[in-house]
């Protein structure tokens, strides 16, 4: 199966948090499934890191190599039809983040692992 890392389940993990779900460790930590962690997650990291919202150990360079290429997690990058899918999608919430997500999993056919129940508003799989 394939599995998007909400971008606070990707922090989660990399600090072996008690918030983290045991499903959600169970599926990032079993072999046959593939892993992705979205460009928009990265870019969201970005921003919350110039706002001083969110420090790394060393750069955000750094961490994407260490904690995702590292860990054999995918990139999944944004592509035209998950922007055009963001504009067809209903405003539950304003969030861009989370919404190119949700357009990411619709588009590719993917289950998400993070806490936040928004997604379920959307109709997609979300798994904690």
């Amino acid at each position: 199966m394939k599995y998007l890392l909400d971008t606070h389940t990707l922090l989660w993990i990399v600090t072996d948090s008690p918030k983290l779900s045991k499903k959600a460790k169970k599926l990032y930590l079993e072999t046959d499934n593939t892993i992705l962690f979205s460009l928009a997650s990265i870019w969201e990291l970005a921003i919350k890191s110039s706002l001083g919202k969110i420090e790394f150990d060393k750069t955000l360079e750094g961490f994407v190599e260490e904690h995702v290429k590292g860990n054999n997690i995918q990139i999944l990058n944004i592509e035209l039809p998950h922007i055009l899918r963001v504009e067809q999608l209903p405003f539950h919430h304003r969030n861009p983040f989370d919404r190119l997500l949700i357009a990411q999993l619709i588009e590719n056919n993917l289950s998400i692992i993070s806490y936040d129940k928004i997604f379920d508003l959307y109709k997609v799989n979300r798994i904690w």
